[in-house]
C-alpha cells in the first residue's frame, strides 16, 4: 500500500507562499476555517494560535495548499492527496535549495507560463538549454526559493 505524504516548506510567511504557491500550480489553498471556528468554540485553541487571511481563520504560522482533484476532509479543509504544507520559522533562507518543485508546462506553453509565474512574483534567474534533453528556466518565488518551470 503506498503511503500517504506531504511536502512541508519553511518559510517566512506561510499564508503568502501558499498563495503563491496555489496560483502557480493551480491548487487550492487549504480553508481550515471550519476546524477552527470548532476548536475556539470547544476552548481546545487560544485564540493567539489563529489570525487571518484574505476573510478567513487560519491557523498562525501555517498554510497549505492542495491538488484540487484529490479528496480531503471536508471538516478539517485538509487534503489527503498532493498537498504542500507551509510552515513559518525563524531563520531565513541562507544557501540553495536542497529540493525544489519542477512546474511543467503543456507542449509549447513554457513562455506562457514563465510570464504567468512572474506575475504572480516569481523572478527568472537562468535559462538552461540542455539541446534536444530540452530548455527551461530556474525561477525564484517570492521568497526566492529555487524552482524550475519546463
Amino acid at each position: 500500500m503506498a503511503l500517504s505524504w506531504k511536502l512541508v516548506i519553511d518559510c517566512a510567511d506561510a499564508s503568502a507562499q501558499a498563495d503563491f504557491w496555489a496560483a502557480a500550480l493551480e491548487y487550492e489553498v487549504e480553508d481550515p476555517s471550519p476546524l477552527i471556528g470548532q476548536l475556539l468554540a470547544a476552548g481546545r485553541l487560544p485564540e493567539a494560535a489563529v489570525t487571518e487571511h484574505r476573510g478567513r481563520k487560519v491557523f498562525r504560522g501555517y498554510g497549505a495548499v492542495r491538488h484540487p482533484e484529490d479528496p480531503f476532509d471536508p471538516a478539517s479543509g485538509v487534503g489527503k492527496g498532493r498537498r504542500l504544507l507551509f510552515q513559518e520559522v525563524p531563520e531565513p533562507k541562507t544557501v540553495k535549495n536542497r529540493l525544489h518543485l519542477d512546474v511543467h508546462a503543456g507542449p509549447g506553453g513554457l513562455a506562457e507560463l514563465v510570464e504567468r509565474l512572474e506575475g504572480l512574483g516569481a523572478v527568472k534567474v537562468q535559462e538552461v538549454d540542455k539541446g534536444p534533453a530540452g530548455h527551461w528556466w530556474v525561477m525564484r518565488d517570492p521568497e526566492g526559493n529555487e524552482f524550475c518551470a519546463a
